[in-house]
């Protein structure tokens, strides 16, 4: 299928720029580059209004981590009870991107879902390789279901949610804490499931659609040392041998994307394991699709579909 014009308008935009050299590309040059933005990036709007936002710190798996606190606007017809918390992570192919880059997600799924959301900044590869981003993530979800009152959230009431790498931090999340941690549910954007193989997709939309397939493998090879496990749970969570027991999922992937074909497989293998699984492909649509509210209708119409997955999930 042929991508959604807004989407194919938003690449037109793009076109011209040079291909860069994945042999000598350093993260700090890509990180200058995402930061710099420009043309149809600076068309992309903040999300929804919320009442607040609150930027703390959290206790990483090896040090102090930057966090930020959404909180929304109280509804007129809303009980005085405490609101549930999403606890989120971003995406960035695990080597960039960060709070303000996802924040209009953040914002979004805040109002909408009626939640508090916890923005986690977890560390960043290569100058933290694998496992450090699970390990935060994991850090950063149990500290959170510890200190649900603490922040104001309703206890017990906790749902994880990521695009792209923060939906494999979302999903490590949600295998590694089952039993320990009630994980209502999981919101998952295009999310990154399996490190140690390509699927098809890779093939059919590895070039001309935002995220290209030579880029994925340089994220990875920043992520991981030479010798690394990528087939380990941590970083595939597509190969976990037992999944029942992982919270519910919601999974959207985009139809034009590299890393379709592993998200789409991650449901299958969850609803295999009598996981309850929502999977929407979204046609036409490109990888990090859902960050441009304002440029892509497509945007808003997914995150609207997560929240209302979060709210039914969280009992609003």
């Amino acid at each position: 299928m042929a991508l959604d014009p807004q989407a194919a308008a938003l690449l037109a935009s793009f076109a011209g720029m040079p291909a860069p050299d994945y042999s000598r590309l350093d993260a700090t040059s890509y990180r200058a580059a995402i930061a710099a933005g420009g043309g149809a990036a600076s068309a992309i709007g903040p999300g929804d209004a919320i009442a607040a936002e609150e930027d703390l710190t959290l206790p990483g798996a090896a040090g102090p981590l930057a966090a930020r606190l959404y909180r929304p606007i109280k509804a007129e017809d809303a009980s005085d009870q405490a609101l549930p918390l999403l606890v989120f992570f971003h995406g960035g192919g695990f080597v960039a991107c960060g709070i303000d880059t996802h924040a209009n997600i953040c914002r979004t799924l805040a109002a909408r879902a009626r939640t508090l959301v916890l923005s986690v900044d977890y560390r960043l590869a290569p100058e933290a390789r694998f496992p450090a981003a699970a390990q935060d993530a994991i850090a950063a979800v149990r500290w959170a279901a510890a200190h649900a009152a603490e922040l104001g959230a309703r206890p017990g009431a906790l749902a994880v949610a990521g695009d792209s790498a923060g939906g494999n931090l979302s999903a490590v999340c949600a295998q590694q804490l089952r039993g320990e941690v009630a994980i209502a549910h999981q919101l998952l954007l295009y999310p990154v499931l399996d490190c140690a193989h390509e699927h098809p997709s890779y093939e059919t939309y590895g070039s001309g659609h935002l995220l290209d397939a030579g880029l994925m493998r340089w994220f990875k090879d920043q992520y991981f040392e030479p010798q690394a496990d990528r087939a380990s749970p941590l970083a595939s969570p597509l190969g976990a041998e037992q999944l029942d027991q992982v919270a519910p999922a919601t999974i959207i992937s985009a139809e034009c994307d590299p890393l379709r074909d592993e998200g789409e497989h991650y449901a299958a293998r969850l609803a295999q394991a009598g996981v309850p699984v929502t999977l929407v492909r979204w046609p036409g649509q490109m990888h990090g699709f859902a960050s441009m509210l304002g440029v892509l209708d497509a945007a808003s119409a997914a995150l609207d579909l997560g929240a209302r997955a979060l709210r039914a999930a969280l009992h609003l």
